[in-house]
């Protein structure tokens, strides 16, 4: 039985980031951080094997929900430059599970990114 997301999920990336040392905890063996990027409450991490999101939640932000996609699970992926208008570049990610939107604030580079899911995804 496949599983559907109840709604598309979107997320929002600031800028990026030093991987955070609490990750190492999370990896599984073989698994290497390779990329983070700051999220509005808490940050993404792409490995090796998967995209790591992490969500602080609740007033104090202790209360955190953990989102594992595993780049096995993409199927397609777009990427949308910001234009001239546009305060953020947008990254689609079709995959079995749902639709994923990845906003992009300002100072992200767009190619980076593209290229990362590229790598993950095909390489």
């Amino acid at each position: 039985m496949a599983m559907e997301l109840s709604q598309n999920l979107a997320w929002t990336f600031v800028s990026e980031c030093p991987i955070p040392n609490d990750i190492n905890s999370m990896l599984t063996a073989g698994e290497t951080a390779v990329a983070a990027y700051k999220t509005i409450r808490d940050s993404a991490i792409f490995t090796n094997k998967r995209l790591i999101v992490r969500d602080a939640q609740g007033l104090t932000g202790k209360k955190v929900e953990i989102y594992s996609l595993p780049y096995s699970s993409i199927n397609m992926w777009s990427s949308e430059n910001a234009g001239t208008l546009d305060l953020n570049a947008e990254i689609e990610l079709w995959t079995r599970a749902g639709h994923i939107k990845v906003n992009l604030k300002k100072g992200i580079d767009i190619r980076k990114f593209d290229n990362l899911i590229a790598n993950a995804v095909l390489g």
